[in-house]
């Protein structure tokens, strides 16, 4: 099946979003298509091109965003001066609705990778009423449990690159959170000690990662490096703002701290998703998978699909993978009840 042809946008802008951010925005495809979202991963990656070509061009209305700090969304995380307070799962879940509003749009398919199955996940718990579909790749929920096996569980595995990783940080700084350590590294007022701890940090992140996709030729590049090691850890070190009251919005607030505290906040309210149907496309190889969360999501979720890609690991990019998230968009595209426009 394979991905559909490049395309490129027909309309573009920045959204003020308040706090002092601007988020760019992009949409392509059909302007009286489907409505449709891309979340991309990270957080604090960027939206890619080839995020466009996983649907159908006639019937798709694509949009694509930055979310606050990365990609060409300003103030950029790289930036030492950005405020990150105002960098919060909250907050991106009211620009994602302020940015619907602003296209006209009544309900749109969600579509996550990595970081993005998260932040939609959370945004159809929330803003049922917005979200058509959902299609998720890379599965994860957020929970202190995934942060826990994905910056020292996997020590085990791979035992010289996590040697690596710790030697980093200060002695007293790896016993506990080892995400919130590397974050007071990245804020640290030294631009050497910012590079050093985005380095090491952005390692450690590729040693993981059984078969590097391209995208990690990014880490080459210091800004972008210094920008996702800052936002990771950020939302990393503190549970990925998870419980929080969302800022913005008209779906379901729910009271600051309920069910916070890292707990598996996406997980428990799987059950809200009962009137949005999804798709979960998952590597068998995937490290998240240790925790079962991907299964677990499946089972509590009324109306999902799980469709388990052997041999993959975390790769949005593979073969297997692109082909049943492809399949889903376009089994999506002939649902009727979606409209394009408030």
């Amino acid at each position: 099946m394979g991905l559909y042809p490049e395309i490129e946008p027909y309309d573009h802008g920045m959204l003020d979003v308040g706090d002092g951010n601007r988020v760019y925005w992009e949409v392509c495809g059909n302007p009286r298509g489907k409505p449709a979202v891309v979340l991309h991963g990270g957080p604090g990656s960027g939206c890619a091109p080839g995020f466009r070509r996983y649907f159908d061009p006639a019937a798709y209305r694509i949009v694509l965003l930055d979310q606050r700090g990365c990609g060409r969304s300003t103030p950029h995380a790289s930036v030492y001066e950005t405020d990150m307070s105002v960098n919060t799962t909250a907050r991106l879940i009211g620009d994602l609705e302020l940015l619907r509003r602003e296209l006209g749009i009544e309900r749109w398919l969600v579509w996550g990778v990595s970081w993005g199955s998260v932040l939609g996940l959370r945004y159809a718990q929330t803003h049922p009423g917005a979200v058509s579909e959902l299609v998720l790749t890379g599965v994860a929920t957020g929970s202190t449990a995934e942060v826990t096996l994905l910056t020292r569980g996997l020590g085990r595995i791979f035992p010289e690159a996590f040697e690596r990783f710790v030697a980093e940080l200060p002695e007293g700084d790896r016993d506990g959170s080892l995400a919130a350590a590397y974050n007071r590294l990245v804020e640290s007022p030294d631009p050497e000690v910012r590079a050093r701890a985005a380095r090491a940090w952005t390692d450690w992140e590729t040693a993981i990662v059984p078969a590097p996709p391209r995208s990690v030729e990014r880490y080459e590049d210091p800004v972008f490096r210094l920008a996702f090691a800052r936002t990771v850890t950020h939302y990393f070190g503190n549970d990925h703002f998870l419980g929080e009251g969302h800022a913005r919005g008209e779906g379901h607030v729910l009271e600051r701290g309920h069910g916070g505290g890292g707990q598996a906040v996406v997980l428990r309210d799987a059950p809200l998703l009962q009137d949005v149907p999804g798709t979960l496309v998952q590597g068998s190889l995937d490290f998240g998978n240790l925790l079962g969360i991907v299964w677990r999501l499946h089972h509590a979720w009324p109306g999902s699909e799980l469709v388990v890609v052997d041999d993959v690991g975390h790769n949005a990019g593979a073969t297997g993978v692109v082909d049943a998230l492809v399949a889903a968009t376009d089994r999506y595209a002939a649902r009727r009840g979606t409209r394009n426009r408030l």
